[in-house]
């Protein structure tokens, strides 16, 4: 037997009355009782991930919205020297602003890439796609065989689950944000 978990149970309750449903409406269209959306409401029960998947289909909320931690309204990210990871002998230089995020599917790093870097990338995992900002000088990506170029201002997006290459042939270093992002 599983420990309940309030939070769940007042997430639920909040949804409900954000939405102006009494038990008995929530008890119709999500299939699952009113004594046990109830029991889940007041901690007394944690409902398995079937039962919270009828509840957040039938309440058009997804999933996730029961299963987070409270998010805060929102947060910045500063460059962290110690967290850098430093490639192509140190022409390389990324830094994770937003580490990967469950939830969210995402993670997002500041990256410098000095003149001759030339940093390849092994294949992601299926259907991950990553996003390029070019925020000064241009870097060229060399995509299945094609070589796009992007510069300052401009930004990139393709699917990452191939081998690719992040390459700077020009004399002044390329910052780019990068941000990846995973399939559900």
């Amino acid at each position: 037997m599983t420990t309940p978990i309030p939070s769940i149970g007042e997430r639920l309750k909040k949804i409900r009355t954000s939405q102006n449903l009494t038990l008995n409406e929530v008890a119709m269209i999500t299939t699952v009782s009113k004594p046990m959306l109830g029991q889940i409401e007041r901690g007394q029960s944690s409902p398995t991930v079937n039962t919270l998947w009828k509840i957040a289909t039938g309440l058009k909320v997804p999933l996730s919205s029961f299963l987070r931690n409270q998010q805060a309204e929102y947060a910045v990210a500063a460059l962290q020297a110690k967290d850098v990871i430093v490639e192509n002998d140190g022409r390389m230089r990324a830094y994770p602003l937003f580490s990967y995020d469950p939830v969210r599917n995402v993670e997002t790093f500041y990256i410098e890439f000095d003149p001759c870097c030339d940093h390849h990338s092994k294949k992601h995992l299926d259907g991950v796609e990553e996003y390029i900002l070019v925020l000064q000088g241009k870097i060229e990506l060399d995509l299945n065989g094609r070589t796009i170029s992007v510069e300052e201002k401009q930004a990139l997006r393709f699917r990452a689950d191939t081998p690719h290459a992040y390459i700077n042939p020009f004399e002044e270093i390329c910052t780019v944000y990068n941000m990846i992002f995973y399939p559900n």
